[in-house]
């Protein structure tokens, strides 16, 4: 019997969405920025991160583009595991690659939609959470002044900042507490908030202004400037 490989360290992309906010004939994972696509840069980015072991793109099962973007990648491996939730798309995927991984395995989830993460961040998230006890997040300070707002579209209260975080990715937790969160907390947006539903306190780790997710047509021209001016 060929014994097989576990890792220590993985990160999962959920590529599944269809980028219905932005408008576009394609998924925007598959849009072309700064030469090649999204879901390249993104790939480049943690491709760079010599630690990360493996990295798993979850795609839906009729997916036809994926393939093609990944196959440039030696480190890289496709899986038609998409659900129709992001929490679903991270679960079916952390089942696939159970027996491929460490139980205690730190695991990246990371946006296929932000391409503009740089290595220094992601190995700044590493570096910070490797040693804490449940694992984290890169996240921004909020800066701006925050509204709570109607129905109707208009400000009824302004919210203090004080301690209010951007969430963003990657974010890292061990392999069996992410199951075990995002069982509990099917419904969760990240990784984060099923952490946190499980009673646990991830780490916030600074991220960086150019790791924007791409969501609004306005989002394509700056996320191609990050990319041409790479650090």
């Amino acid at each position: 019997m060929i014994a097989v490989t576990r890792f220590n360290r993985v990160a999962i992309v959920p590529a599944g969405g269809s980028g219905t906010r932005l408008g576009a004939a394609v998924p925007k994972q598959y849009l072309e920025l700064a030469g090649a696509s999204v879901l390249h840069h993104t790939l480049v980015a943690l491709s760079a991160v010599e630690t990360i072991e493996q990295i798993f793109v979850a795609v839906q099962a009729d997916d036809t583009l994926a393939a093609d973007v990944c196959r440039a990648f030696e480190r890289v491996t496709l899986l038609p595991t998409a659900g129709s939730l992001r929490a679903e798309t991270v679960s079916n995927t952390l089942a696939a690659i159970q027996k491929r991984v460490h139980r205690n395995a730190w695991i990246l989830v990371h946006d296929a939609a932000r391409p503009c993460v740089s290595r220094t961040a992601i190995e700044r998230l590493i570096g910070e959470c490797t040693a804490h006890p449940v694992g984290g997040l890169l996240a921004l300070p909020i800066a701006d002044t925050i509204k709570r707002g109607n129905a109707a579209g208009e400000a009824i209260e302004t919210v203090s900042r004080d301690q209010m975080w951007r969430a963003q990715t990657p974010q890292m937790f061990r392999f069996e507490t992410l199951c075990h969160a995002l069982n509990a907390a099917p419904d969760a947006t990240d990784e984060s908030q099923a952490i946190e539903a499980v009673g646990l306190s991830p780490k916030l780790v600074l991220g960086e202004a150019r790791n924007l997710k791409i969501t609004y047509p306005e989002d394509i021209a700056l996320a191609t400037h990050f990319l041409q001016n790479t650090l």
